[in-house]
This record gives C-alpha cells, structure tokens and sequence, in this order.
C-alpha cells in the first residue's frame, strides 16, 4: 500500500510488499445533497491497496467509512475522483468485488447449501463446479456440517462465516467487509477475527475491512487507514508490523498496545477538532 503519509514503528518488518495494485482510488471525493443544501461526506482520498493486503478502515462515527466503501462496491455513484480494481475502473457492483455487510443478508428460506450456492446459481455456473465450491468453502468456514441448517438453526457468528462463504465462493478478486463482526458478543467477534485472518492467509484475497474497533484493526490488518472528521481526508496511514500469523495473545504486546494508542491518540485528536477554524491538523 502507498500513500504519502505512511507511518511505521519501529519494530521488526516481517511482510514482503506485493508489487501489483489490487485497488488504486485517487483524488475520490462524494459529496450528498439533502433538502437542497450539499454536504460533502469524502473530500479527497488517496489511495493504493497492494495485492493479498489487509487493510482497514477506521475514523470518527459519520466521516464517511461506510460510504466509502460502497463506493469501492459500485453500490454509491462517487462525485469525483477514480476508483478502479485491478485497472478496471468502477462503475457499478461487479463479481470482482464481494461485499459483506455488519448483519448477514442470508435468505431465511434457504439453507445454509443453498445459501452458499445462490450467488453461482445467479451467474450460471455448471452444478458441478456450484457444488465443489459451496462445499470446498463450507469446509474453509468450518460448516459443512450444518449444510442442511436454516439460518434461523445458526448463532450470529455461525451466520456471518455462511455469509462469508457465500461472498468467497463466487472468487471476488477483492473482498469488502462493512463492520462484519458489529453486532456479535465480544468472545464471538474475537472468534471470528481469529477465523477470518486464517481464512485471508488461505484465500490470498485483498481486503477493505471498515470497523470502529481499534484493536480489530490492528489485528487484523496490515496497514490500517485513518480517516478525519467530515468532508474526510485519509489522516495517517499505519503499516502494522506484527508477524504472521497473529496468535490472540500478541494483544497483550508491547507493539500491540502501541499501534492500539497511537490510534487511539489521533481518533481522540480528530474529534477534538473545532468546527470554528478548518482542520489545518488534518495530514
């Protein structure tokens, strides 16, 4: 990942930087209009996401994340600006972007198979291949087993690994992940923060992962991106070098709880930030 303000700290590097761009977004800028007044959500982002990274998203509540995101998706028209995946410029929601959002959008009528298979049926592919995939990534996801389950059968956890499988199964080339793990309990999230960075290694997919948890960020990713108040700008970028893979305990370490107040830090600081004035502290 690239961009002018990157900040590392000084612990041991342990990734080798993929050389190809997976997401290239220069200059994007959204900006809404309500009631006939604009508002400018998106100011001005820069930003290039190497193939197989991780990187998260994280800012004040109401700078724009979520917009942002769906932006990347295809699913809000940007006001300006370009955002292209792996060179091709996007316009509207495509298979090569898979989009998982904070509460699972499973049908409740089908089950977790055919869940899992509905986004190749869509697409037409061969029953064969429909069938090796769902089950290859039931297994990835660990619920192979409750194949024959009904979503309303699942915990809230078990329910997002299914939604998590249906969006791999169809092989984005990257993955977005809107707050995916939102409305699980704690111990449930940690599970599946545990589960979905042994499913990236596996996968090899490029990640957008917005979240409000600092320490999932942290954990999670390579680089973490940290957003102003709105009309946001990218503040900082923050490349985590932490070893791979991360075991829960790395939380409690020195670098760990380093990365987690240094964010802590500039999130406090952008909500500090007097309307009166502009944000002449915003990098």
């Amino acid at each position: 990942m690239s961009f002018g303000a990157v900040m590392t700290r000084d612990v041991p590097v342990n990734k080798v930087e993929p050389k190809e761009s997976a997401i290239k977004i220069s200059n994007l800028r959204k900006v809404f209009e309500r009631k006939g007044e604009e508002i400018e959500a998106i100011k001005g982002i820069d930003l290039d996401i190497k193939e197989g990274e991780f990187v998260s998203i994280v800012g004040p509540s109401g700078c724009g994340k979520s917009t942002f995101l769906h932006i990347v998706g295809g699913f809000i028209e940007r006001t300006s600006g370009v955002v292209s995946v792996r060179g091709e410029e996007v316009g509207k929601p495509a298979p090569d972007r898979g989009m998982m959002f904070q509460e699972s959008t499973l049908f409740p009528w089908r089950k977790v198979y055919d869940n899992v298979a509905w986004g190749l049926e869509v697409q037409k592919f061969p029953k064969v291949e429909i069938k090796e995939r769902v089950e290859y990534f039931l297994k990835l996801v660990g619920l192979w087993e409750f194949k024959d389950n009904l979503p309303s059968e699942l915990s809230g956890g078990m329910r997002q690994r299914v939604s998590l499988a249906r969006v791999l199964a169809f092989d984005p080339k990257v993955l977005l992940m809107d707050e995916p793990f939102g409305a699980l309990d704690s111990q449930t999230r940690e599970t599946m923060q545990v589960e979905l960075q042994r499913i990236w290694s596996e996968s090899k997919k490029s990640v957008i992962f917005v979240t409000h948890d600092i320490e999932e960020a942290v954990y999670l990713s390579d680089y973490v991106v940290i957003l102003t108040k709105r009309p946001s700008v990218v503040k900082e970028i923050l490349k985590i070098d932490l070893p791979r893979p991360r075991d829960v305990s790395i939380r409690k370490s020195y670098e760990f709880i380093d990365y987690r107040n240094h964010i802590w830090d500039l999130l406090h600081e952008e909500e500090n930030v007097k309307s009166i004035g502009g944000r002449s502290n915003a990098k």
